[in-house]
């Protein structure tokens, strides 16, 4: 079940697949790893937990697992390509609709973490156990900056 209507997923995706780096084929000379799975795959699995709000698990099915998921999108966010599509849709939106940026609203809130992590930090709001400060910045509109 597609999340979004082909008329706006494929532009979008066409515009992410230019930004993709070129990736070398390597067949593995006995023939026996699995094929990677598809960009275009991965891209329309990542935009449905988005959409819908659920986790990799609920997405992944028999062509794509959870894993790939995750590790496609951290392969996508550590060469910039993630950032370069913000980028683009938010310059597209401004264009289409507009960003009214007369208003801009930063809220903010710390969450428990348990696990820690290397940005978790003491909670200055929960007796000194580790914490995390998540931001966010929306327009006037409420649209996500």
């Amino acid at each position: 079940m597609p999340a979004i209507s082909p008329y706006i997923i494929d532009p979008i995706w066409e515009q992410f697949e230019a930004l993709l780096p070129e990736r070398n084929v390597v067949d593995h000379p006995l023939g026996c790893h699995n094929p990677r799975i598809p960009d275009k795959v991965v891209f329309e699995k990542l935009v449905q937990v988005l959409v819908f709000g659920c986790a990799y698990e609920r997405i992944a099915d028999q062509g794509c697992s959870a894993t790939t998921l995750r590790r496609r999108r951290d392969e996508w966010i550590a060469s910039g390509v993630m950032e370069k599509l913000q980028r683009i849709v938010l310059d597209a939106y401004d264009w289409m609709i507009g960003l009214d940026l007369s208003s801009v609203s930063v809220d903010g809130c710390i969450t428990k973490a348990p696990c820690g992590g290397q940005k978790a930090g003491r909670s200055p709001v929960d007796r000194g156990k580790q914490g995390l400060k998540r931001s966010m910045v929306v327009d006037a509109n409420g649209t996500f900056l």
